[in-house]
């Protein structure tokens, strides 16, 4: 009764004798709690045990416990799940709302979640668009929103997710469907400092319309996204990380220019990926920190067409301020990579730390990469000091500049 933190599970309350078991104890449990605050509930719903109705009831007495945290989990898909009104309508206390699973829901125009601060849905099926502005519209005071979306039928009813928060500090986009889909995600969130797309397949568009504090975004797995605006909207950064699926797809902003960018992740596991490289590199003035990464495991989805070429002019970050440089790769497929870390090497005159981890190598292929990395170091600049680290089957390599040591060029071998 005194307990801060509650979880209800169906799935533990077998009915019986025909009898609403599970609805009957948490509504006692509920009515019973002494405490002041109730900090959150977990209700796991199966709707073949307990009817929307009885939800509704349970949701309206932990909201007079003044519960701040609610996550309903729903089992079994219904028709369509109308929230109660007391959760929708004037709710002072509730702070954070998650939704997960087979829950469609028709939202009113009139609601009003005014300490609503984190919002997840996931896997939510909304009825229509209406439904999706007049939820988001009714947190005035929402902050972090997450939202997962990969039922068919969801997508089918939608036509454009727009989410228009000014509140909103922080989103997350995750969405799983190979298929074509004519709709897309529309963001206006003038507020927002970290943005995460992930796993956006068959989108007609991507608009990110207002982010002029956006600070950190990472998008991944995105594909089939023709305009322009998806890189241009993150012009703002400080921190970027980039897996595209198809980097040839994607169209890089003509003359635009990441001012504040210093920090920089990159796939390396897709068709041409060096060409976005060496657009971010000419584009990034500021940069001080690259990674590359290779992400482990059989590289099917690589096409092996294509060759890097070195480009004509040098970028401004390498001459002027790149001091770290990381990168994670495999064995497989690797002459590009070389030779496009044999150029950072180059041509970073300003680099501090250089880092490689390459894995499948043998004794001597390790002795080798590093006997064709460390040339390329002596010959661009004679005060970098090379440190091995033989790890397993990983190669990691570390390159310092001058003033972490006072002795001459050594090559320490640590087993």
């Amino acid at each position: 009764m005194m307990l801060p933190k509650l979880k209800f599970d169906c799935n533990d309350h077998k009915p019986v004798h025909g009898t609403k078991t599970f609805s009957t104890n948490v509504c006692r449990s509920l009515l019973s709690y002494k405490a002041p605050v109730l900090k959150s509930l977990h209700l796991k719903i199966c709707f073949s045990r307990c009817t929307t109705i009885d939800a509704g009831i349970l949701i309206g007495i932990a909201l007079s416990r003044n519960v701040r945290k609610l996550v309903l989990q729903c089992s079994l898909l219904v028709t369509v799940f109308k929230f109660p009104r007391c959760l929708l309508y004037n709710c002072e206390t509730l702070e954070t709302l998650k939704l997960k699973y087979s829950a469609r829901i028709d939202v009113p125009s009139s609601v009003r979640l005014k300490s609503l601060t984190t919002l997840h849905l996931n896997y939510v099926d909304f009825k229509n668009d209406e439904s999706v502005f007049n939820l988001l519209s009714g947190c005035p005071n929402l902050e972090n929103l997450m939202v997962h979306l990969y039922s068919r039928r969801a997508l089918k009813s939608l036509k454009n997710f727009k989410i228009v928060v000014p509140s909103l500090q922080r989103l997350s986009i995750f969405s799983i469907s190979r298929r074509q889909q004519h709709w897309g995600y529309v963001i206006n969130a003038p507020s927002l400092k970290y943005l995460k797309v992930e796993g956006i397949y068959g989108l007609d568009f991507c608009l990110i319309e207002n982010t002029p504090k956006l600070v950190e975004a990472n998008i991944i797995d995105v594909s089939d996204i023709i305009n322009e605006n998806l890189l241009e909207s993150l012009t703002s950064v400080t921190r970027l990380s980039l897996a595209l699926s198809s980097p040839l797809k994607i169209k890089f902003p003509i003359g635009s220019i990441f001012h504040q960018l210093i920090y920089l992740e990159l796939y390396t596991n897709k068709e041409a990926w060096w060409n976005l490289l060496t657009l971010m590199l000419d584009s990034s003035p500021k940069l001080q920190f690259l990674k590359l990464i290779d992400p482990l495991g059989p590289r099917k989805d690589l096409v092996a067409n294509g060759k890097w070429n070195q480009p004509k002019n040098v970028a401004e970050c390498l001459l002027l301020h790149l001091e770290t440089f990381v990168w994670n790769g495999d064995k497989e497929q690797l002459e590009e990579e070389i030779e496009v870390a044999k150029y950072i090497l180059k041509n970073a005159i300003c680099l501090k730390k250089a880092t490689f981890s390459i894995k499948g190598f043998n004794a001597d292929e390790r002795l080798d990469m590093l006997e064709e990395l460390e040339s390329v170091v002596k010959v661009s600049n004679s005060s970098c000091k090379l440190v091995l680290f033989l790890i397993r089957e990983s190669l990691l390599l570390l390159i310092f500049r001058d003033f972490f040591f006072d002795s001459k060029n050594t090559l320490l071998n640590f087993g």
